[in-house]
């Protein structure tokens, strides 16, 4: 332990702590200051990250708040701490992540090393075929409703370091900084956007959820990702019952089950007939449905099986048309048009195209209208003719087709004759 200090924290977490906060990005905190800012005197300020937090002397500034807008109307508040709050927090996180991480269960998939919401889709796709029920769960208001004794009794079980413990403690109840500069103290809740409560809400839940239904419904399996759930039935009435048990034990942490977003749902398909209020569900950006596929033979059947949500794909389709690649990007090469567009593409694909691909389709069709729109723009002689420029793009796909990712797997114009 350094001299004259209170806890033994490593000036190499410190620095391991800063490598992840600036691998992560992110906007400035309630002082403004940007991370670039933050690394005119680096050395100095991690230095002070690290002095005050083995002194006991840490405090965190107020978080500044931002809302969201949700893509059904309203908006959901997202936290932003300060530079070298989102460091001090990280420095929390590498020690305390290993002391929880044994004990998280298996089909708790969101925010965790080894593990990705692609995981928990591929969970549920199978789980969906062999049960008949879903129930999508929703928790109203989670982040915001956080439960601090019920969270701090947790953190306590698993560590008995009193830096972490103080920390944690403070982190919860420092105050929201609105738009307007008001502050907003907080005795429930943890912030959506800070470092440190996506592995204080899965150590929450992991109580609250994750081991209540080990203990009480070992036979039922659910995927859960941070505050995302759906739980296998095998019957509508097992459903039901689940359901209820589940709504009573969250009331117990202080937690309430939606009353409008969480459903009931029937997994659909060629061997499951009849009548049903729900026969699909939104999990992690699929959308869960009957959808028509082929057997091993060739035969087509319907099977309930995810594939990109109509909402991600508005998402998408907003973010091709806040590119403006005709208005904006005209005076640009194609070449530096690819480089700009292939990582979204690629990440979109890698991601939206894991099950049911065939479902974006549309979505990348979109984004070659985008670039025909482009070589409208830029080559005066198309400017008036669609179909020519339609063309003209699908043979340069046929002579270049790793040009654009979209074009690597196929999705390309009209190669014209």
């Amino acid at each position: 332990m350094a001299q004259g200090k209170s806890y033994e924290i490593s000036k190499q977490v410190v620095w391991e702590a800063y490598k992840r906060v600036k691998a992560n990005r992110g906007a400035a905190g309630v002082d403004q200051q940007s991370l670039e800012d933050f690394e005119t005197d680096l050395k100095g300020n991690l230095y002070k990250i690290w002095n005050r937090m083995s002194a006991g002397s840490y405090f965190p500034p107020p978080v500044r708040l931002v809302e969201i807008p949700k893509g059904q109307g309203g908006t959901r508040p997202l936290g932003i701490p300060t530079v070298a709050d989102r460091i001090a927090q990280m420095v929390v996180k590498i020690y305390l992540e290993p002391l929880l991480e044994p004990h998280f269960h298996p089909d708790s998939y969101g925010y965790r090393p080894g593990k990705s919401a692609l995981d928990a889709v591929g969970a549920a796709r199978q789980r969906c075929w062999r049960r008949d029920w879903v129930i999508d769960l929703d928790i109203k208001g989670f982040f915001d409703n956080l439960d601090h004794e019920l969270l701090m009794r947790a953190v306590r079980h698993h560590t008995e370091l009193p830096w972490i413990i103080l920390y944690v403690q403070r982190w919860l109840t420092a105050p929201v900084q609105h738009a307007d500069g008001h502050l907003e103290e907080r005795t429930k809740g943890s912030p959506q956007g800070s470092v440190i409560s996506p592995l204080l809400a899965n150590l929450f839940l992991h109580y609250a959820f994750d081991q209540w239904m080990r203990r009480t419904h070992p036979h039922v399996q659910f995927e859960r990702y941070a505050d995302d759930v759906v739980i296998h039935a095998a019957t509508r009435a097992e459903a039901e019952s689940l359901l209820e048990a589940v709504r009573e034990r969250l009331k117990e942490c202080h937690l309430e089950v939606h009353p409008v977003k969480t459903k009931i749902v029937y997994c659909q398909d060629s061997d499951r007939r009849g009548t049903h209020d729900h026969i699909q569900f939104d999990f992690l950006g699929y959308t869960f449905r009957p959808r028509r596929a082929k057997n091993r033979w060739g035969k087509p059947f319907v099977s309930f099986l995810p594939a990109v949500s109509t909402k991600a794909a508005k998402k998408i389709r907003a973010a091709i048309r806040d590119w403006r690649l005709g208005a904006a990007r005209n005076n640009q090469s194609l070449d530096e048009i690819a480089r700009f567009v292939n990582p979204y593409v690629r990440g979109w694909i890698n991601y939206y195209g894991r099950f049911y691909r065939s479902a974006l389709n549309p979505i990348l069709r979109y984004l070659e209208r985008s670039l025909v729109y482009w070589v409208r723009r830029k080559l005066k002689r198309y400017r008036r003719h669609q179909r020519n420029a339609t063309h003209w793009l699908g043979r340069l796909a046929r002579r270049e087709p790793n040009l654009f990712y979209q074009w690597q797997i196929g999705v390309r114009p009209a190669t014209g004759q």
